[in-house]
């Protein structure tokens, strides 16, 4: 099992911890690491390109000249695709990118991310991560008591408005729950700072 050092909230070891073998200790697959990734950027396109086929630009309900006769090829309306100011052919129209890969193979991205975390020496383990109020301040200080200067992800075992309000104003810092963990946030991110709570709830469930 992989062993990490265990921290409190002022940056001081207390000790280890060891993570699920697992979740934080298996070789981690690159290949449906990109397949994640690729998924999860697909899925926040917004897909509201549009463009005018013939039947939706103005004009060109009336036949421009009649069809025999003037030496000009025929032409049925001003908004053919041929004309300027006509139609697209096959121009984009409003649609969903998004698509979803098997539940195995996410669940292998998860933890092939947190593993490579650990790999990496990027892993925190908090032993516990409590706030009187919401004050950006004190997430800063956690930061560089933890000597964090990298883009960081906070991981809290359940929903913490009182963290997540804390860090709302620091653009390189990101708090999620250990149900909102994702593959993009965390190759984004330099370094993973998890609660003890956190890290044995993702060692559970994704086990």
């Amino acid at each position: 099992m992989p062993k990490v050092a265990l921290f409190n909230q002022s940056g001081s070891q207390v000790g280890d911890v060891e993570l699920n073998d697992a979740v934080f200790g298996i070789e981690p697959n690159e290949h449906v690491l990109h397949d994640a990734v690729v998924m999860q950027r697909a899925s926040l396109r917004q897909g509201t390109h549009a463009v005018k086929g013939r039947s939706e630009v103005r004009g060109g309900g009336r036949k421009p000249w009649r069809q025999k006769g003037t030496g000009r090829a025929r032409q049925g309306s001003i908004r053919s695709p041929q004309w300027v100011g006509g139609g697209t052919v096959f121009g984009p129209t409003p649609r969903s990118y998004s698509y979803k890969l098997p539940k195995k193979v996410r669940r292998l991205a998860l933890k092939s991310a947190l593993s490579s975390k650990v790999q990496e020496e990027s892993i925190y383990v908090l032993e516990a991560l409590a706030f009187d109020a919401p004050k950006t301040k004190q997430v800063v200080n956690l930061l560089a008591s933890l000597k964090v200067e990298e883009k960081a992800v906070i991981v809290t075992a359940d929903k913490d408005e009182v963290v997540m309000r804390s860090a709302n104003n620091l653009p390189n810092v990101k708090v999620l729950t250990v149900s909102e963990v994702n593959v993009l946030d965390l190759l984004t991110h330099d370094k993973l700072i998890l609660t003890k709570d956190a890290a044995e709830k993702a060692g559970e469930v994704l086990a």
